[in-house]
């Protein structure tokens, strides 16, 4: 075990947001910005910018790193745009009079092209696809839900061309 490795998580919280040289075994050297340290295996991920508005994130494992040198700290805009990497887009918040006419919208396009659907739970806020699959309010992709992969994969890529016919 090395000295990264040794170090304890508090120790590895103060290098996120700043620009550092990490030296790994063989002599390899990398630069970036610290975006997280996992506890479990000291790997650092690092992120840089090679054009400004592309990110590429490199993963140095743990048990490879034999220094870190903080060469900057972030200032707010850095650790503003770090953040953006890691966090989702802000999803929108709909109100509940957008989320039924979103879900009602959905449910007529759905029949409309023979799929069967109906609504569930106790508000019928969910709709339940031919008894297989549900998709909850905002009513996405990212919002299906099945145990069967093939019907998930497919009811998802037609709710992408639906959306995108919306737009």
């Amino acid at each position: 075990m090395n000295d990264w490795q040794r170090k304890s998580p508090l120790d590895w919280e103060t290098y996120v947001n700043k620009l550092v040289k990490v030296v790994a075994v063989e002599k390899h050297e990398y630069e970036g910005w610290v975006l997280t340290v996992d506890p479990v295996s000291a790997t650092i991920v690092l992120a840089t910018f090679p054009e400004n508005d592309k990110v590429s994130i490199s993963f140095i494992m743990g048990h490879a790193i034999q220094e870190v040198e903080i060469l900057q700290e972030g200032d707010s805009d850095m650790k503003q745009r770090l953040a953006r990497i890691s966090a989702p887009e802000e999803s929108q918040a709909y109100s509940p009079e957008e989320l039924e006419k979103r879900k009602k919208a959905l449910k007529t396009w759905l029949e409309t092209n023979h799929i069967p659907v109906g609504e569930q739970g106790e508000l019928g806020r969910t709709l339940s696809v031919a008894g297989v699959l549900t998709i909850e309010p905002p009513y996405g992709p990212e919002q299906c839900s099945s145990t069967n992969e093939i019907i998930l994969c497919r009811v998802q890529g037609l709710l992408q061309g639906y959306l995108q016919q919306q737009r």
